[in-house]
């Protein structure tokens, strides 16, 4: 071998160890990064012995990474549901909570189950001495109660909904800017990959996007020819080829029980909603979907079949099968007709004011009939049941307690039984909110512990060992040191012959 082909190799061989060495420093430094992978440098010989890094690549896991993002987004979707039905729950007192950390945990259960409970009480107690006007003040106040915890329960649903529908237009405008952001930087990826550029931080960048837009929306990814990714709602609407797809959401501001709120779309695709062939199954925007348009809704249901029964149940029958019944004890936003629908009842049920003391009313009234205090078209005496003013008159009163105590039809898609008593209805509805929230609550804790397990994974198949590196470092040193030594021989070489045709010269 001549001096000038060893001097060659040895340039080369202290160029590719210092090149080697600057990998292994960005992989040390950045040990503790999250989504860092780790770098590559590919060294290649050339014919003539002499050694070059051709390339820097960064480690990959297609298959962990396709289950990181996959676990990421079922854990959204599943938090943003539990986070709404604790809401909803927690407006109801349906979880135990501590004051202080001397004060005890105490139930504060405001259910319409418990309160139905109190209000049949109340009236079975008046019945048994309906001349004491103290028992008919209390069955006013349990009514009044009962109303409350409609009312509150109804509020909370309809704030939940609102707060998911201003929560899904968050996530729609973070989808937008990540797409928009994926859109650089792939670019950077396939112009780097086609002049052989090192793309390792461009690709660290688009798995950290990724990451990001699979806690929004359940995404799939594949890689094309020119070393681009396309991306994919886990429903199969594209979302990124080459460009950003649009996604688009129109917000509503204020919900009730009638509303329905608009659907997400990309490109004019629904991908949520009970409409769209193509819904997005995980996310963050399918957990609020859900919550907004399903499970809320469906509470909602079952707090307006309680309120309608209780209109109903409680209403002022005429003598005469001519005349309309009237509301009684409890009616529809002060109205002294019937409501034709339960939609929305929960919102706007009430206690009858005229039988209501603390609003100028009689309570005397309960007991006798004529609850809506007069009436100009069909008069009261129809409506009267205690016709000789009895004050020990309890046939009325009896006659609300059977009513609760005999079974009834209600709305079977409401999640509540089909058929029971107003009292069994009202307790399978706190069991279905309950059950539905535990499932939600145990989905997002078990996802969650997917996300810890998927992530270090990920993380053990192309992140970085340090002392792996460390040793890396301490081999390349090693041949760094041996390369300038053979560098310096060769010089001394160099020097020897030239001083050697000088003195022969």
């Amino acid at each position: 071998m001549g001096l000038t082909a060893a001097l060659n190799i040895a340039q080369s061989a202290v160029a590719s160890a210092s090149a080697q060495a600057s990998v292994l420093s960005q992989n040390i430094a950045n040990v503790s990064t999250s989504g860092y992978a780790l770098q590559t440098a590919n060294v290649e010989t050339t014919f003539n012995g002499s050694s070059t890094v051709a390339s820097v690549t960064n480690a990959a896991n297609s298959a962990l990474q396709s289950n990181l993002l996959s676990a990421q987004a079922d854990s959204s979707a599943a938090a943003a549901l539990s986070s709404g039905l604790s809401t909803i729950q927690n407006s109801l007192g349906l979880s135990s909570t501590a004051a202080t950390s001397t004060t005890a945990s105490t139930a504060t259960d405001q259910s319409p189950s418990t309160m139905l409970s109190n209000l049949t009480d109340a009236l079975q107690t008046y019945a048994s001495a309906p001349d004491t006007t103290a028992n008919g003040t209390a069955v006013v106040t349990a009514a009044k109660a009962m109303v409350q915890s409609l009312n509150t329960g109804a509020a909370a649903v309809q704030t939940v909904r609102e707060q998911a529908d201003s929560q899904m237009s968050s996530s729609v405008s973070t989808i937008n800017s990540l797409l928009a952001q994926f859109q650089t930087v792939n670019s950077q990826i396939v112009s780097g990959t086609a002049s052989g550029a090192n793309i390792s931080a461009a690709q660290d960048t688009a798995n950290s996007i990724l990451s990001q837009l699979s806690n929004q929306i359940g995404i799939t990814t594949s890689t094309t020819s020119n070393g681009g990714t396309t991306i994919s709602t886990d429903s199969g609407v594209t979302l990124f080829n080459d460009t950003a797809r649009t996604v688009a959401f129109t917000p509503t501001s204020t919900y009730s029980a009638s509303t329905t709120g608009n659907q997400v779309t990309v490109d004019g695709i629904p991908i949520t909603g009970s409409t769209s062939t193509m819904a997005v199954q995980s996310g963050a925007l399918a957990g609020l979907s859900q919550l907004r348009d399903t499970a809320a809704p469906k509470y909602q249901n079952q707090l307006d079949q309680i309120a309608s029964s209780l209109i109903t149940t409680f209403a002022d029958t005429p003598s005469s099968s001519s005349l309309p019944s009237l509301a009684g004890l409890f009616t529809n936003g002060g109205s002294e007709t019937l409501p034709t629908s339960a939609t929305g009842l929960a919102s706007s049920i009430s206690v009858n004011a005229s039988v209501d003391p603390s609003q100028g009313g009689n309570v005397d009234l309960l007991r006798d009939g004529n609850s809506s205090g007069g009436n100009a078209t069909y008069g009261t005496t129809a409506y009267t049941s205690n016709t000789g003013g009895d004050a020990a008159y309890s046939g009325l009163l009896d006659s609300y307690t059977t009513a609760l105590s005999t079974s009834q039809t209600f709305d079977s898609s409401s999640g509540g039984i089909a058929n029971g008593t107003l009292a069994n209805y009202a307790s399978s509805s706190v069991s279905s909110l309950e059950s539905d929230y535990k499932t939600a609550s145990n989905a997002a804790t078990y996802q969650s512990s997917v996300v810890t397990t998927a992530t270090t994974a990920l993380s053990n198949a192309t992140g970085v060992n340090l002392d792996d590196q460390m040793s890396q470092m301490l081999v390349i040193e090693q041949a760094y040191q041996a390369s300038a030594q053979l560098l310096t021989t060769v010089n001394s070489m160099y020097s020897s012959l030239i001083t050697a045709v000088q003195s022969g010269a």
